[in-house]
C-alpha cells in the first residue's frame, strides 16, 4: 500500500515536471518566433529603404537626361545645287518665316540741295566682289533696296556693296532721276518702285496708281515714271495692298510690263495679292518678296531676318529679301557679311537674273 502511494506521488511529480518543461518550451518557441518576426520585419524595412533609394536615384538620372540641353544642328549644311526651272516663282510668305508687310511709311518730300556727283565706275563696270574660295551653291539670294530718290546721301553706302543688288527708285521726288543715274553708274540694277494705293489710305507719294483709274491713266503714269528714272529692268510696288488685290488694275499694270519687256516683283504687302495668279496666266516673268529685312531698326534684328531668308534659300533654292535706303545700319551689314555668305556657298544675284 505504501509502495503504491509512493508510486502515485512519483507519477504526480513527474507530470508536474513535464508540464513545467512543456510550458518552458512553449515560451522559448514563442520568443523564437517573435525574434524571427522582428528580424524579418527589419530585413523587409532595409530592403524597402534600399529599393526606394534606387528609385529616387533613377528618377534623378532620368530628370537630368530630360533637362539636358539637346544641341541644335545647324541648317547651314551645303546641299546639292538645285536644277534651274523654266519659271521662277516664290510661294507666298508664311507668318513664321517673314516679317509683316510695311505700308505705313510716308514718303517725305525733301529739299536737300543735290550734292556734286562723286566719281563712280562706268555703267559697264561692276564693283569687283572680294575673292572667296569657290564652294558648291546652296541657294540663291536677292537683295532689293526700296525707297531710293528721297536724297543722294542714303544710297551712297549701297553703291559700295561689293556685289549685285537691285535698287528700287521712287518717282517724282527731288533726287529720283539722279539717284537712278548713280545706281546704274555703280553697276547696280535699277527698277521702278511704283507707288500704289494702300488699304489704310496712307499717302503713297507722287506718281501713284489708285483704284478707279482708267487704263489710259495707269499707262500714262507708268510711262511718265519710267521716263524719269529709266531705263529700268522691272517694277515693284510701293505700298499697294489695295491695288495688288484689284484684278483689273493689275491686269493693266502687268500688260504694260509685258509690252515693255519688264518683269514685276510683288513686294507682297498683302497676302491677298492677285499678282501671282494673274502673272502666271499672262505668262509674265515675276517673283515675290519673302522677307522684309529692316522692320526693326537694329543690326541684330536685321541679321536675324536675313538668316531667315538664307534658311529659306537653302530649303527652296531662292529667297528675295527687301530692305530700305533709310536704314542706316543695313548697307554696312550687307557689306560686312557679303564675303561670308559667298564663302558659305550662297549665290547672290539681282532680281532680273532670277526672274528673266
Amino acid at each position: 500500500m505504501k509502495k503504491a502511494v509512493k508510486t502515485g506521488k512519483n507519477v504526480k511529480k513527474s507530470f508536474k515536471r513535464r508540464k513545467k518543461t512543456v510550458f518552458s518550451d512553449a515560451i522559448k518557441a514563442f520568443m523564437l518566433v517573435g525574434v524571427i518576426v522582428v528580424f524579418s520585419a527589419f530585413v523587409s524595412f532595409i530592403i524597402i529603404m534600399v529599393h526606394s533609394t534606387m528609385n529616387n536615384n533613377d528618377e534623378k538620372i532620368e530628370q537630368t537626361i530630360i533637362n539636358e540641353e539637346i544641341p541644335i544642328v545647324s541648317e547651314n549644311i551645303p546641299k546639292e545645287p538645285k536644277a534651274p526651272t523654266p519659271e521662277i516663282t516664290i510661294a507666298p510668305p508664311s507668318p513664321e518665316t517673314s516679317a509683316p508687310a510695311r505700308e505705313t511709311r510716308r514718303v517725305p518730300r525733301r529739299t536737300e540741295t543735290p550734292a556734286p556727283a562723286a566719281p563712280l565706275p562706268s555703267s559697264t563696270t561692276n564693283v569687283t566682289p572680294p575673292a572667296v574660295r569657290p564652294v558648291a551653291s546652296i541657294g540663291t539670294v536677292v537683295f532689293v533696296i526700296d525707297d531710293a530718290g528721297n536724297n543722294l546721301r542714303e544710297i551712297e553706302p549701297f553703291l559700295r556693296i561689293p556685289g549685285p543688288i537691285t535698287i528700287a527708285v521712287l518717282p517724282g521726288l527731288p533726287h529720283s532721276a539722279e539717284a537712278a543715274r548713280r545706281i546704274r553708274a555703280a553697276g547696280k540694277e535699277v527698277i521702278l518702285h511704283q507707288p500704289m494705293e494702300a488699304i489704310g489710305a496712307q499717302n503713297p507719294g507722287p506718281g501713284a496708281i489708285y483704284t478707279g483709274m482708267s487704263d489710259e491713266e495707269i499707262r500714262s503714269i507708268l510711262a511718265r515714271n519710267i521716263a524719269e528714272v529709266g531705263p529700268v529692268s522691272g517694277i515693284n510696288n510701293h505700298q499697294g495692298s489695295k491695288v495688288t488685290m484689284d484684278r483689273e488694275i493689275m491686269r493693266t499694270v502687268l500688260d504694260f510690263c509685258k509690252e515693255n519687256n519688264l518683269y514685276f516683283l510683288d513686294s507682297r504687302t498683302t497676302a491677298d495679292s492677285i499678282v501671282p495668279v494673274l502673272a502666271r496666266q499672262m505668262g509674265l516673268p515675276f517673283a515675290e518678296r519673302n522677307v522684309f529685312i529692316d522692320n526693326e531698326q537694329n543690326k541684330d534684328a536685321m541679321l536675324r531676318y536675313i538668316n531667315t531668308g538664307l534658311t529659306r534659300a537653302q530649303r527652296n533654292g531662292l529667297a528675295v529679301m527687301i530692305g530700305h535706303t533709310w536704314s542706316p545700319d543695313l548697307a554696312p551689314l550687307l557689306t560686312e557679311h557679303y564675303p561670308v555668305w559667298l564663302s558659305q556657298g550662297y549665290t547672290i544675284k539681282t532680281a532680273s537674273e532670277i526672274i528673266k
